[in-house]
C-alpha cells in the first residue's frame, strides 16, 4: 500500500525576520525563520549550539537529596546499584553512571533487568536481589517513575530508592522514592524538559562532579548514543550535548565503539546523528531485543580491545538476526490487523509467537507504512506485552491512561508507549482503544504529510550550500534536515538500484539545462517505469561518497509529475 502524501511548505519569512538576520545567506534566513529563530542572537546561539538558558543540575527538584545520599554512599563505601533500562538509553545512562561512580572510587554494579524474563522497569525480585547482595542505595536510570509498588517495596526492605527518569509520571502521587528527578514531575523548574534518561543521568555526573578534577567531556559521547538512539528532540540541552557528544565520537577513546563502528564498516571520524539512528543505535538495540542488554552494557565500558571486538562481532550478527525477525513479525502482524478487510482507525495485532524485543519496530514499520496507530503485542500465557507507536495526530500514551483500569501497567511519551495486560482483560483493551482512535481521528485526512522549508531551483544547490547546512547539525528527530521543494525538473536518466530493485536512482538536470544532479530516492523503485519527463521533487540536500569521491545527491522524500497539486 502507497499512501499519497501532502506536501507542506513553510511560510515565507516576515520582513522583519528578513532584516534582523540579513547578514545571513538567503536560504539560511528561511531556514533559520522555520526553526524559530529571527534575530540574530537567537540564530548565532542556536548555530553555535551553545545554552541560553540556566543549565545547573541542582534546579532538578530532587537533585540535592539524590546527591547527598551518593555522597554519603561514597564516604562510607556503601555498595551501590545501578539500575537501567535495556534499550540504548538505558544502557548508556547505566555506563555514565557506571563510569562516574567508579571514578569517584564506589563500589558500584551495573543491573539491567532480562527484558523476557523480567520485563520493563523495576521489579521486586531484582531488588530482592541487589538487597541480599549487600546493596544499599539503588539509583535507576530512565525507568521508575511509573513504579510506585516497586518503590515502596525498596523501602519496605531497607533499599534506598533514587528514580531518574525522563518519561511521563502517571496522574497522581509520585512513587515514594529517597528522590525523584524527572524534569517532567509536577513544579519542576528545570528550563528544558526533553532530556533522554542519559540526558539526566548526566546531569547527576554534573552534580556530583561540579568543578572538581574529573572530566565531564568524556561522558558526551554516551550522552550522544543514547539521546540519538531514543529519539529524544534534538532542540535545546539535547543539541548541545549531541553536538559536543558527536565530537568525542569521532575522536573516540571508547574501545567498544571504535570495535562497533569496525564492524558496521562506518568511518567513526565522520560520525553523524544519523549514524547513530541508523548504525550503531540499532546494533546497541541488539543485544537488548535478543537475549540480554548485558553485552551492549560490557561494550561501552570494557578496556580489553580482545573482548571489544567480540562483542562488537556478536551485536553486529544479532542485529541481522534482528532484522530478519522484525521482517516476519512485521509480515504477520499486517495479515493479522488488516484481516477483516476494514481499514481500522488503530491496527492491532497480537500473537503467541512474537519476540517482545522487536514488536516494537513491527509497530514503527506498520504506523509508518499505514499512517495509523499501531500496536503490536506478544501474548504469554497469562500476560500480554504490547508495543505501541503512533502518529502526530495521536498521543498514544494519554490513550493508554483511558485503559488503566485495564492494564497491569504502562506508560511512554506521545509517538511510543507500552503496556502490560492480563489475557482476559485483552479483548476489552483492543476494544476501547479502537474506540478512542475512531473518536479522535475519523474525521481528519490522515496522510502523513512531508513538510519542507522552501522552494529552491536546483541551479542554487552547490557545496558552499552544503557546507552552510553542517551548521544545523545534529538534525533528526525535532531538528529535521533542511527540505527543499524544485519544480519542473527534467529527468534525464532513471534506473533502480539495490537488492531487488528496491530503490531508485535518478539523474535530474537544472532549469538552465547546465547542470546534472544525482539523486536517490529509498523504497522508490516501484515508481521508475511511471515517471514523466517532468517531476516535482522533495528532498533532502547530501553528499554522496561512493569509491572515494564525494558527489552533490539529492535523497528524495517523494516525487510525483510536474504541475501536480501539494
Amino acid at each position: 500500500m502507497t499512501l499519497s502524501k501532502r506536501w507542506l511548505i513553510s511560510q515565507s519569512i516576515t520582513p522583519q525576520a528578513d532584516e534582523n538576520l540579513s547578514k545571513f545567506p538567503a536560504i539560511l534566513r528561511q531556514l533559520l525563520f522555520n526553526r524559530g529563530y529571527a534575530t540574530d542572537a537567537e540564530a548565532r546561539a542556536f548555530l553555535k549550539a551553545e545554552s541560553n538558558f540556566n543549565t545547573d543540575p541542582f534546579q532538578l527538584t530532587g537533585m540535592s537529596a539524590a546527591v547527598d545520599r551518593i555522597r554519603y554512599a561514597l564516604d562510607h563505601h556503601e555498595p551501590i546499584a545501578i539500575y537501567g533500562d535495556y534499550d540504548v538509553d538505558g544502557v548508556t545512562a547505566t555506563a555514565l553512571l557506571l563510569q562516574t561512580l567508579k571514578a569517584l572510587g564506589a563500589d558500584v554494579r551495573g543491573y539491567i533487568p532480562n527484558r523476557f524474563d523480567e520485563g520493563y522497569g523495576l521489579n521486586n525480585d531484582a531488588l530482592d536481589h541487589l538487597k541480599a547482595d549487600g546493596v544499599k542505595l539503588v539509583i535507576s536510570v530512565d525507568c521508575g517513575i511509573r513504579s510506585p509498588d516497586e518503590a515502596l517495596h525498596a523501602r519496605d526492605i531497607g533499599l534506598d530508592l533514587v528514580i531518574s527518569d525522563h518519561h511521563h509520571p502517571a496522574d497522581g502521587d509520585l512513587p515514594p522514592a529517597f528522590a525523584v528527578i524527572n524534569p517532567k514531575q509536577h513544579e519542576d523548574v528545570y528550563p528544558d524538559k526533553n532530556l533522554a534518561g542519559v540526558g539526566i543521568a548526566y546531569k547527576i555526573a554534573e552534580a556530583l562532579i561540579g568543578s572538581g578534577d574529573l572530566s565531564l567531556i568524556d561522558l558526551l559521547d554516551l550522552v550522544a548514543l543514547g539521546t540519538v538512539a531514543d529519539l529524544a528532540p534534538l532542540v535545546g540541552e539535547n543539541r548541545v550535548l549531541v553536538r559536543h557528544g558527536l565530537k568525542q565520537i569521532r575522536e573516540t577513546k571508547r574501545q567498544g565503539l571504535f570495535s562497533l563502528a569496525n564492524v558496521a564498516e562506518m568511518v567513526i571520524g565522520r560520525t553523524t546523528a544519523g549514524q547513530i539512528g541508523f548504525i550503531l543505535g540499532p546494533r546497541l538495540n541488539a543485544a537488548g531485543r535478543l537475549e540480554s542488554a548485558l553485552a551492549s552494557l560490557e561494550l561501552l565500558t570494557t578496556t580489553d580491545f580482545m573482548r571489544a571486538g567480540q562483542l562488537a562481532q556478536q551485536l553486529d550478527v544479532q542485529n541481522r538476526q534482528r532484522q530478519a525477525l522484525t521482517r516476519a513479525t512485521q509480515e504477520k502482524a499486517e495479515a493479522l490487523a488488516l484481516a477483516d478487510g476494514s481499514n481500522p482507525f488503530l491496527l492491532f495485532a497480537v500473537d503467541e509467537e512474537f519476540n517482545s524485543g522487536v514488536v516494537g519496530l513491527a509497530a514503527s514499520r506498520l504506523a509508518e507504512t499505514y499512517y495509523r496507530p499501531a500496536v503490536v503485542a506478544a501474548k504469554g500465557a497469562d500476560e500480554t506485552r504490547g508495543s505501541c507507536r503512533s502518529i502526530p495526530e495521536f498521543h498514544i500514551t494519554d490513550a493508554l491512561d483511558q485503559c488503566a483500569d485495564l492494564l497491569v501497567r504502562h506508560g511512554g511519551h506521545a509517538a511510543a508507549a507500552g503496556f502490560t495486560v492480563r489475557n482476559d482483560k485483552l479483548p476489552e483493551l483492543v476494544s476501547r482503544l479502537k474506540s478512542i482512535a475512531e473518536a479522535q481521528l475519523g474525521n481528519r485526512d490522515l496522510r502523513p504529510t512531508l513538510a519542507a522549508d522552501m522552494e529552491v531551483p536546483l541551479s542554487q544547490l552547490n557545496h558552499e550550500l552544503l557546507k552552510h547546512l553542517t551548521y544545523f547539525e545534529p538534525t533528526g528527530y525535532g531538528n529535521p534536515d533542511a527540505v527543499f521543494v524544485s519544480r519542473n525538473v527534467k529527468l534525464k536518466s532513471s534506473r533502480v538500484v539495490g537488492a531487488d530493485g528496491k530503490h531508485l536512482k535518478l539523474t535530474l538536470e537544472d532549469e538552465r539545462g547546465t547542470a546534472a544532479y544525482d539523486a536517490i530516492g529509498f523504497r522508490m523503485g516501484h515508481l521508475q517505469t511511471t515517471l514523466p519527463p517532468r517531476v516535482d521533487v522533495i528532498y533532502s540536500f547530501e553528499s554522496n561518497e561512493y569509491n572515494g569521491r564525494r558527489s552533490l545527491q539529492l535523497n528524495l522524500k517523494d516525487i510525483k509529475p510536474a504541475g501536480t497539486a501539494d
